[in-house]
């Protein structure tokens, strides 16, 4: 074992921790809000840019924290052909549409924001939102079988 997974591991589950929260927190206590128009438009920009720069920032330390670990932890075979590998592959995945998910669903608020208007274009975001949510939701449960001693 590479004596930097701990390194890598803490901020791996650091940045984790930042951005799901961030997507549950915008999809659950925010967006709701924008849909009833009980936000301000520059406030809800400020909010949603924020979580558009933790998606980005984040991916590049998931990519650099995890591809240290995969790369240490993981040969091809043991990716493709064990339970424990069948779940970081399933994160990967996860990561990437929860991903695109946020981006879509941050770029239809702000053009709608920066049109002037608000519910409309939080509802033409909400499904995004709430399927990065959800997906969000899987994540974690995965994090967690993979964090679970002797699981797969």
């Amino acid at each position: 074992m590479d004596a930097l997974n701990p390194v890598m591991w803490s901020v791996h589950v650091g940045f984790a921790v930042l951005w799901t929260g961030s997507v549950l927190f915008v999809s659950i206590a925010v967006l709701p809000s924008a849909l009833r128009g009980d936000v301000a438009g520059d406030a809800l920009s400020r909010i949603v840019g924020r979580l558009r720069w933790i998606t980005r920032i984040g991916a590049l330390a998931f990519l650099a924290t995890g591809g240290h670990m995969a790369g240490t932890l993981y040969t091809v075979e043991s990716l493709t052909g064990s339970g424990r590998g069948h779940l970081v592959l399933t994160m990967l995945a996860l990561w990437f549409v929860i991903t695109g998910l946020v981006e879509v669903a941050s770029g239809k608020l702000l053009s709608g924001v920066d049109a002037g208007k608000l519910r409309e274009p939080a509802r033409d975001a909400k499904p995004f939102f709430y399927g990065a949510a959800g997906l969000s939701v899987v994540l974690l449960v995965v994090a967690g079988l993979l964090a679970t001693p002797g699981f797969a």
